[in-house]
């Protein structure tokens, strides 16, 4: 039995090597320093930070910072998607939405602004209002984690073509 075990345990991770699955890491950003500029309001901006603060890019200070990242817009909104044959509330989309560009401290604009759109459903009873207005509040951080994690993979791959001598992206 414990050979069976070893045997499928061995050829599981055999067939994912050789598939080239792989853990997200951090993120390789070519800069050393990247300032997130957000509105007063914004849900993204620490999220942004956390994200920037994990591979250690994360700059305070706007005039020591290699780039910036302008949080341009950020919005959420919550849809009535169905309702029940009394009328009554079933199903919400939440949805959100961020736009936002990355530009060196030279000034050089490395990405023209951008926008990222994320919709979850979600179920609704309304016998469990608190439950379900926990429920939404999780539902709109993972769009946001979702979201910055977006935003990061494209910092990397965008700001790394452009500083390589033949651009990957065009």
């Amino acid at each position: 039995m414990k050979l069976i075990r070893a045997t499928f345990a061995l050829t599981l991770a055999l067939s994912l090597s050789g598939c080239g699955f792989a853990l997200r890491g951090d993120y390789a950003l070519p800069y050393t320093g990247v300032y997130v500029a957000a509105p007063a309001n914004s849900q993204m901006l620490n999220t942004l930070k956390r994200e920037l603060q994990a591979s250690q890019k994360f700059e305070p200070d706007a005039k020591a910072a290699q780039a910036q990242l302008n949080i341009v817009l950020e919005e959420r909104d919550k849809k009535i998607l169905s309702l029940s044959g009394t009328g009554r509330v079933r199903e919400f989309q939440l949805k959100t939405v961020v736009q936002f560009q990355l530009v060196e401290a030279s000034g050089a604009v490395i990405i023209a602004t951008n926008e990222l759109s994320l919709s979850r459903r979600m179920s609704f009873d309304d016998t469990q209002v608190v439950s379900k207005q926990q429920e939404e509040a999780l539902l709109f951080a993972d769009m946001e984690r979702d979201i910055a994690g977006q935003i990061m993979r494209r910092i990397a791959v965008v700001a790394g073509a452009s500083k390589s001598p033949v651009n990957a992206l065009k």
